[in-house]
């Protein structure tokens, strides 16, 4: 199924991250996009998730240095069209891969792309991830690692659910059930043509 490929990569990305556990760090992508390209996507996908997730730890540190937290800001709206990206490629592959399946009559479009939907389950992972480690914390107390087990079993209940509804999507479309109807997500704010701040800078 091609949610067991996806989570395993996910959690792949999110333990090698942690050998380091740094923003800076150089990314390295095992995959070859000209061999395995859905891999490739979907590791640096993750790998973007990741590093951005610690952005947002970082930057919430009340005493962070202004001009850090200025250029940190910058990192976060380049992650983010960044993320945005990596999504639309992902979505492109299974435009490709399905572009000869002719849909049903009676098909129905889905409320969100599959490389959207891939896009929360990879921030799934990071939460399950990141809840397990407060779940096992040593210092914290009982009542913190109770809570937070149980906060642990629900995300992994979504993780199953998510993943099925990924794989049945899939399905469907490979049968002509739903089609695939993708938008550009269009983000206005690192445009210089849209912002009027950075229009007016220009």
């Amino acid at each position: 199924m091609f949610s067991d490929k996806a989570n395993t990569i996910f959690r792949e990305v999110i333990e090698k991250y942690h050998e380091k556990d740094n923003v800076d760090q150089e990314f390295v992508n095992p995959y070859d996009a000209d061999k395995n390209l859905l891999e490739h996507l979907l590791y640096r996908k993750c790998w973007i998730d990741t590093v951005q997730w610690h952005y947002e730890d970082i930057i919430r540190d009340q005493n962070i240095d202004p001009e850090a937290a200025l250029k940190l800001k910058r990192q976060i709206d380049a992650s983010n069209q960044d993320r945005t990206d990596t999504v639309e490629y992902i979505d492109s592959y299974f435009l490709e891969k399905y572009k000869d399946v002719k849909p049903k009559p009676d098909a129905k479009i889905n409320s969100e792309s599959p490389a959207w939907a891939i896009d929360r389950l990879s921030i799934l992972a990071l939460k399950i991830y990141h809840m397990n480690q407060e779940a096992n914390r040593d210092d914290a107390s009982q009542e913190h690692q109770m809570k937070c087990k149980t906060k642990l079993d629900v995300l992994i209940e979504q993780r199953v659910d998510l993943s099925t509804a990924i794989d049945q999507l899939l399905e469907d479309i490979s049968i002509g059930e739903k089609y695939m109807k993708v938008y550009k997500q269009m983000k206005m704010y690192n445009d210089e043509e849209l912002n009027p701040v950075l229009r007016g800078n220009k």
